[in-house]
């Protein structure tokens, strides 16, 4: 079965729906690792109740960034674990060059938009000042360009005239939890391909 580590920064609804769909058997994959940059994160709390190894990994002075040193202690702790792929679960930092080669292709995030629309923080937000009349979310691979990897899956979100930015995100994080699960099913079924920008599923 292949192994998975989750970075994140926050509550880790994310994490904890694959998880749940992993613990159910509804999701061939093992979770071998929960590393967070925030030493109170929920996403530690829910690892421990699943009883997952989990870790605070203190991320160094850059507010945006891990340090260096942080970054090679999340890669050593990853490569200790004997992970397959990176899944980024919330996790508030942008990883830099060694990291994105050290898992070169084996590193993938979800994120609250229908890229390339509305990349960065708060995507929910955006689209709705905005005016856009639809929302959503994106599983991608990671690159070194931020929000710009190549695109595994997206659930469309419709904004609607009552929608506030809190509405609106919380029916957008339902479909991030059923997208995620399914981008990693398929991975762990080695269904996906890479072919430039694109992302080929292979049929069963």
């Amino acid at each position: 079965m292949k192994r998975i580590g989750v970075l994140g920064s926050g509550k880790g609804s994310n994490f904890g729906a694959i998880a749940k769909a992993a613990a159910a058997g509804n999701l061939p994959v093992e979770i071998g690792i929960v590393l967070a940059d925030v030493e109170n994160a929920g996403i530690l709390g829910l690892a421990q109740q699943h009883g997952i190894p989990n870790r605070f990994v203190p991320p160094g002075k850059y507010r945006t960034k891990l340090d260096p040193a942080a970054e090679q202690e999340y890669i050593r702790l990853l490569r200790e674990a004997r992970v397959d792929m990176v899944v980024l679960a919330g996790f508030m930092r942008m990883l830099k060059q060694p990291f994105i080669e050290a898992f070169a292709g084996r590193i993938i995030n979800i994120h609250p938009s229908l890229l390339p629309a509305f990349p960065g923080l708060e995507s929910w937000k955006q689209a709705l000042d905005y005016g856009a009349r639809y929302a959503g979310c994106t599983v991608h691979f990671v690159t070194l360009e931020m929000d710009a990897g190549p695109i595994i899956l997206q659930a469309a979100v419709p904004i609607q005239s009552g929608d506030t930015a809190a509405t609106l995100h919380e029916r957008i994080q339902k479909e991030e939890h059923r997208i995620y699960v399914e981008a990693l099913r398929l991975w762990a079924e080695d269904r996906l391909r890479i072919e430039g920008r694109r992302v080929i599923i292979r049929n069963t």
